[in-house]
Parts: structure tokens; sequence; C-alpha cells
């Protein structure tokens, strides 16, 4: 029996190691959700974005190289760079406007480097395409509820650009609000994306599907109405995805 313990605690590693840095990231990221220059409105969402259980699964580490699509408003840019400060570098690109007026240049903020994507958002109905951006050697490439905005056409030149900018073994992570399998386009669901299609369109680009997850699940919604109907806002049903550049 003595023969296989030297076994076990080698099979045991790992999981020891994965939780250490769970852990560590768990606290990095309270320790960012602290700051001062978050709004309470952006705290309030906290406990339904669970954002060191998504980094989590999306395979951050501090160290890495990571490329923010549509920051927006910089809901996730404002915990993503304090993780990153030290040791690893954020970049953002495309919808960077609110970002650099009030975000950039501010204590803990100074590392943010600005892509400057190619082309103009043109719409076609309330959907956009026709923007890229050029970006390389990147660990990791994330978009939170921002798919569901592009056509195809601007999902497939998204997802290439995407691609193009990781290199070999970087990770893809996208979030979006869930869409009923092949239902076709109407009022309330324009905002939402339909996982499989996405995991279909993001497989096209190159990518390698690694794993899905039930995070941002949500029974309660019935995938009927828009996101930002007030019966299911803050609360509508998520895919949390994860691919890999091969």
């Amino acid at each position: 029996m003595k023969n296989w313990m030297p076994l076990a605690l080698a099979a045991l590693l790992p999981l020891t190691v994965a939780a250490t840095a769970e852990a560590d990231l768990a606290e990095a990221v309270a320790a960012a959700q602290a700051a001062d220059i978050r709004t309470e409105a952006e705290r309030a969402r906290d406990a339904n974005r669970k954002p060191a259980e998504t980094l989590a699964f999306l395979r951050f580490r501090q160290n890495m190289r990571v490329l923010e699509l549509l920051p927006g408003g910089g809901w996730y840019t404002k915990i993503l760079a304090p993780l990153l400060h030290e040791d690893g570098a954020l970049f953002v690109s495309i919808g960077t406007d609110r970002v650099r007026e009030g975000l950039m240049g501010k204590p803990g903020f100074d590392r943010i480097t600005v892509i400057e994507p190619d082309g103009e958002f043109t719409r076609v109905g309330r959907q956009f395409e026709g923007l890229s951006f050029e970006a390389e050697n990147m660990d990791l490439v994330l978009t939170f509820r921002n798919l569901h905005n592009f056509t195809a056409t601007g999902r497939a030149a998204l997802n290439a650009s995407a691609f193009a900018a990781l290199k070999p073994g970087g990770y893809y992570g996208v979030v979006d609000h869930t869409r009923r399998h092949m239902q076709e386009d109407n009022y309330e669901n324009w905002r939402r994306l339909d996982p499989v299609l996405a995991i279909k369109e993001i497989e096209a680009a190159g990518f390698n599907f690694v794993d899905y997850s039930d995070l941002h699940y949500r029974l309660d919604d019935e995938l009927r109405y828009e996101v930002g109907r007030r019966s299911v806002s803050g609360n509508t049903d998520r895919f949390t995805l994860l691919f890999q550049k091969p």
C-alpha cells in the first residue's frame, strides 16, 4: 500500500495547485471589486455576473496578455486592469470611448492599451458590422454580452480577428444573452443569440470548442422577452463559452 502513496500524492498535486490559483484569483478579484472607482450600480451587478468564477472558468491568469473587445462602460475593465497591472497586460478594442474618457490614466489604470479598430460601425437594422482590429500574441480574448450586436457577417469578422490576435493555445471567452435555438429574429429577441449558432460560427473561424459553463443559467428567464425589460433585466439567462486556438 505504501508504494501507492507517491502516486496518489502526485495525482492530487494538480488539483491542489488549481484550487490555490483559483482562491488567489478570487481574492484578487474581491480586492478589485472593493475599489473606490467602482460605482454602486456596478457593485449591484457583482452577485449576478460572478466575475471571479467567470474569469476562472475562462482560464484567466494575472500574467496574461488579455484583449477585451467592446468594453462599453468598463464594468469588466475595472476588474481586469488591476488584476493585470503588475504581471500582465490589458488591451481593449472597439467601442472604447467611455473607457478612454472615464478610466484610462487614473491610478491603477495607466497601463491599458487601446488597439485602434479598422473601419467604422455600420448599422444594419439594429445590428453592427464592418469592424475589425489588428492584434497579435494574446493569451486570452474576452467579450461580454456583445456578439448579439452583430450580424452574421459582423460576427464572422470579429471571430476571425480574435483568432488572428491569439497565440497558438490561446483562449477565446464569450458570454452573451441566450436566444431559443433556431428562433428567427423578432422585436423581443434581437439582443439575444442562439448559443448553438455561436459555437458553430466560432468553430468556423478555426477555434476548438473547449467547454461551457452554467454559471449564468437562469431558470426564470423564459427567453421570451427583450433583455432590457424590467422582468428580466439584470437576470437574463446567459451562455458562457470557452474556445481555444489550435
